[in-house]
């Protein structure tokens, strides 16, 4: 058995038992990988896929240890490669981070500006999707690391940390009405059309949550996941916009009106994730140090292993 069957294993599963796709992926042919994968079980002595003729059909349930064993090793070949380029370059490389566009927009320049100053010759690679995306991201290696605030705890194949809590607040133009209250409730939002963010980013399910709780039904006029595209719409009159506290820190902000609304939507914490067991770089442990006081090498290093609860903020 070798490791090109381990990838092809893993790749028809990735792809849905499709052979076809599983070989593009891999730059190889269908057949080649569909002669592997049968030289493989004929070396275990078992079916890994239940198979209709020629087709992939499902993985067994012998299939599903052998996938769980593939798992580890192809993890811990990843380790390796790592570790060599640890001690091989210990101040280069690559740092890939996989994180939604709030974050990388509003958080992490400051990060990555110290961590380029630390680390010169360390490149960052930023990958942005959605927090289920960058949840996958991570758990299929194309990053290191992962901050969001949606979904990342959701992933048993993770360890997620705690980084830092934020709220929601409103922004409004100067002239609107609900700009002179200092405090603002949720049946005034209710009554105005709501500029916010798409239901899978930036905390949303805490503003549906919100107005489910009091029975009320928001007036959605516009979705984004780009809180300066919020911001935009408000500008031109179009609602009301709920946004991140870290959309409004600059002073790109001062034509608007910004009201915090904790006591309304509550607090959301963002988190970090990283791929079970995985082994990071120096540098890796550094970026994670940078985005939050409570973050140290220790910390990570014990959660990575298991021997560690998740704390709180």
């Amino acid at each position: 058995m070798n490791l090109h069957q381990f990838k092809f294993v893993q790749e028809a599963v990735r792809r849905n038992l499709n052979l076809t796709e599983a070989a593009k992926a891999l730059h190889t042919s269908q057949p080649g990988v569909s002669k592997a994968i049968i030289e493989l079980e004929e070396e275990l002595g078992v079916e890994i896929f239940a198979r209709h003729g020629k087709r992939l059909k499902r993985v067994t349930e012998p299939g599903q240890h052998v996938l769980a064993s593939i798992e580890l090793i192809m993890r811990e070949v990843g380790n390796l490669k790592r570790i060599g380029e640890q001690f091989s370059a210990q101040d280069s490389g690559t740092l890939s981070i996989a994180t939604t566009h709030t974050q990388a927009r509003y958080v992490l320049p400051v990060p990555v500006a110290k961590l380029r100053e630390a680390y010169p010759k360390v490149n960052v690679s930023l990958h942005q999707g959605s927090p289920d995306q960058v949840a996958r991201m991570v758990m299929d290696e194309i990053a290191e690391i992962g901050i969001a605030t949606e979904s990342l705890s959701d992933y048993t194949e993770l360890v997620t940390l705690p980084c830092y809590e934020w709220q929601h607040v409103l922004v409004l133009p100067k002239t609107h009405p609900l700009a002179e209250k200092e405090r603002i409730h949720l049946e005034d939002i209710a009554a105005e059309p709501i500029i916010t963010y798409h239901p899978s980013f930036t905390g949303r399910t805490r503003i549906d949550h919100a107005f489910a709780q009091k029975k009320l039904t928001p007036r959605i006029a516009l979705e984004a996941i780009d809180s300066d595209v919020i911001k935009t719409y408000v500008r031109l009159g179009l609602g009301v916009g709920i946004v991140a506290e870290m959309a409004v820190r600059d002073d790109s902000n001062a034509d608007l009106v910004v009201r915090p609304m904790g006591h309304v939507f509550g607090t959301n914490i963002a988190r970090v994730a990283f791929k079970r067991s995985a082994y990071l770089r120096n540098f890796v442990f550094k970026f994670a140090e940078l985005l939050s006081d409570r973050l140290d090498r220790n910390l990570i290093a014990k959660a990575l292993a298991g021997h560690h609860e998740d704390y709180e903020l």
